[in-house]
């Protein structure tokens, strides 16, 4: 008899009222919840023994791989390689006592697994030191259910983590690399790579808790064309070189694919780890100004344009910009480029340049609505076929927010142009017949497959006369 059989026959004796049958369904269920490729039926069943309250004292080997673990297990040893690793946080127990936790995700040839490393063994020595693919061995560690019921790895008083430096079969960091197009809904613990596409930015939220948190914000290009939104809870700039430009390589250790509104999206928190192509100091940037908007705060808003095509949307937060006028071509060290997007403070200069007929004006560089595709920024000239339509869209947690919509076409097609909240006014004073031109329009899919464009804080509606 097999050690699974003689397990489930010592939980069946002490469950009699239930069958093998059971047994064997619960076991699948399990599976389906958790996720395939992350639990054994043997790690399945003392699950399973465990919501009956009932312990199972047949120990799997103390030496075990990531994907027999089950909760209860003590003093298990095993060799896995790091994934990432957080840094420890100080938190308070229901008395008043403070306690430090810090996170780690591991991995085998086979699987991979959450680790908690508590009180002192949150700040081992060298811990700091452990590097994504670094080989370790951890020593008469524990396992208990996480909130999802997957198996976590604990690591208390009595437990260890040990570097190792030697042969293993586990494969390295690159090899377990996927590239985004190669990755699907529902995947977890990856270590995906691409390449930037377009802006990164920062996201304020408030937590489930009423907590205020913040998300870094960017989009990653995979080798068949194809991008996907990136959301990284629990982190901010502070994390990302000060010059990162587009078409940068990008690499994200501990991410997950989840649905979102428009399509797939990669999901990463407090430990997921950035390794980003860019420089410490940003270098000087000549473009010329396309369009100057006025943030509600009062600063300029600018999208420019270089030598190459290629579209930066300029946060200017030091006034630096005031000399400038549209169609300028400029010159200036900003304090950090995140792709396309630049920001200007008290640390950066501008200086007007000779007109340089290499980089194109707005009339160069405008797009036929025929030519839009999805998840691209554009600028574009054409004639208004609808009144502009105002009204007040509900958000799931019940915020009321302006929409404003216009309908427009050139001589290859047709499209609508949309503003959120701010953006919204800008398009309310269109008229039907206008020809308008729009700079900073991002291009997003609609209802029914249709691409539609919208509006930024980057955009501009000019009139023709």
């Amino acid at each position: 008899m097999s050690e699974f059989d003689e397990l489930l026959q010592k939980l069946l004796e002490q469950k009699p009222e239930l069958t093998r049958s059971d047994i064997e369904e619960q076991i699948k269920q399990k599976k389906e919840k958790i996720g395939a490729g992350y639990l054994t039926d043997q790690g399945a069943l003392f699950l399973i023994a465990s919501d009956y309250g009932i312990s199972l004292s047949e120990p799997l080997k103390v030496e075990m791989g990531l994907k027999d673990l089950y909760a209860g297990a003590k003093e298990i040893s095993l060799e896995t390689r790091v994934l990432n690793v957080s840094p420890a946080k100080q938190y308070s127990r229901k008395d008043g006592s403070p306690f430090y936790l810090r996170s780690m995700t591991v991995y085998d040839a086979n699987s991979t697994a959450s680790v908690k490393l508590w009180d002192e063994k949150a700040n081992l020595p060298g811990i700091e030191n452990l590097k994504p693919g670094d080989l370790i061995k951890i020593i008469k560690a524990y396992v208990k259910s996480d909130l999802n019921g997957s198996p976590t790895i604990n690591i208390g008083s009595g437990s260890n983590i040990e570097a190792v430096d030697n042969d293993s079969d586990i494969p390295t960091i690159e090899k377990i690399a996927k590239d985004v197009s190669e990755i699907q809904e529902g995947q977890k613990d990856l270590v995906v790579s691409g390449i930037i596409d377009g802006m990164v930015n920062t996201m304020n939220f408030t937590n489930s808790r009423g907590e205020p948190g913040k998300a870094l914000r960017m989009r990653l290009k995979g080798k068949d064309g194809t991008s996907m939104r990136v959301v990284l809870w629990g982190k901010d700039e502070s994390e990302l070189p000060n010059m990162i430009s587009q078409g940068a390589k990008v690499r994200l250790l501990g991410v997950k694919v989840r649905p979102g509104n428009q399509g797939s999206e990669i999901h990463g928190n407090e430990s997921t780890m950035i390794n980003i192509e860019g420089g410490k100091e940003a270098e000087p940037l000549i473009t010329r100004v396309l369009s100057i908007a006025t943030a509600d705060n009062g600063n300029n808003m600018i999208l420019a344009v270089d030598n190459k095509k290629n579209l930066y949307n300029i946060s200017d937060y030091s006034n630096s910009t005031s000399i400038c006028n549209e169609g300028d071509v400029i010159e200036c060290m900003p304090s950090k480029v995140y792709g396309n997007s630049v920001t200007l403070d008290s640390n950066s200069f501008v200086r007007k340049l000779e007109n340089d007929e290499s980089i194109p004006s707005l009339s160069q560089i405008r797009t036929k609505i025929s030519d839009v595709k999805v998840d691209r920024d554009y600028c574009i000239e054409a004639i208004v076929l609808r009144v502009p339509e105002r009204r007040e869209v509900q958000t799931k947690s019940g915020e009321s927010i302006s929409l404003s919509e216009v309908f427009v076409e050139d001589d290859t097609g047709q499209i609508w142009i949309k503003g959120w909240r701010n953006q919204a006014r800008l398009v309310d004073k269109c008229e039907l017949g206008e020809i308008i031109s729009v700079t900073g329009l991002s291009a997003k899919a609609g209802l029914e497959g249709r691409i539609e464009l919208f509006l930024t804080p980057f955009s501009k509606v000019t009139k023709k006369n």
